[in-house]
């Protein structure tokens, strides 16, 4: 298993503490409203609806139930519970992260009527709207796609790779786009999110999910793991990230 450099690590969060200091600040703020301006003057039906149904590639929920049913399989089949634990690991990571962020930083989005709706730390920032920095959209598009990635791995084996570069680099482009046209984030939303996504992904790759050490209390009871036609845990192990 090749070693992420932590360096690359934190050089992202600095770019994402330096950016929310410039938001802070009342830096880019003209950026944002400009794009969003556009946005809305440019949605023409032809445009708009297909950007919502890709925009579906960075809804959580659909790959946690999708990943949930994979892993109870997989766990089922293999008599381990390694699949439902990186499931889970990735639905309390991006929680743990992702939501205090945006309680932190208060931020309305650009669908809001509020005057200073694009400033950080906006006291009259209104519920429902004020969870817009940093964009959730854009980190479930790099973690649920790389737990999804990896669950077909481990399912179907090597024939998964030659698809593995599209999996994990068209939805978080894909996701970025229409987001930011679609006016559910602005334009510096969608950049701090890909900055966590892009930390948080790197995170879970460091773990080696096949063969994680448990307790035994937590084992499951019948056939070892890997069982019923697994592939070995050092070959079905997750895919890679680029850094």
């Amino acid at each position: 298993m090749r070693r992420l450099a932590w360096w690359f690590d934190g050089l992202l969060v600095a770019a994402f503490a330096g950016l929310t200091a410039l938001l802070a600040a009342g830096h880019l703020l003209d950026v944002d409203l400009a794009v969003s301006d556009w946005a809305f003057a440019h949605q023409p039906a032809v445009a708009h609806y297909p950007a919502l149904a890709l925009n579906y590639l960075g809804q959580g929920g659909p790959f946690v139930v999708l990943c949930t049913l994979l892993a109870l399989w997989l766990g089922h089949r293999w008599r381990d519970v390694r699949p439902i634990i990186l499931v889970a690991a990735t639905y309390l990571l991006a929680g743990v992260v992702v939501a205090p962020l945006k309680e932190f930083s208060g931020r309305d989005a650009p669908r809001s009527a509020l005057p200073n709706r694009a400033e950080l730390f906006n006291d009259l920032a209104r519920a429902g709207y004020d969870w817009s920095y940093p964009s959730g959209h854009m980190v479930n598009a790099f973690v649920w796609f790389f737990t999804l990635l990896t669950l077909l791995t481990w399912i179907f084996g090597e024939r998964v790779r030659r698809f593995g570069t599209a999996l994990r680099v068209a939805p978080p482009i894909i996701v970025f786009g229409t987001t930011v046209y679609l006016n559910y984030h602005w334009l510096t939303d969608s950049i701090a999110g890909l900055l966590i996504g892009l930390v948080l992904v790197r995170l879970l790759e460091r773990v080696r999910w096949r063969t994680l050490p448990l307790p035994a209390w937590v084992q499951w009871r019948g056939r070892s793991a890997g069982a019923g036609g697994a592939e070995p845990a050092e070959a079905a192990d997750q895919h890679r990230v680029v850094g």
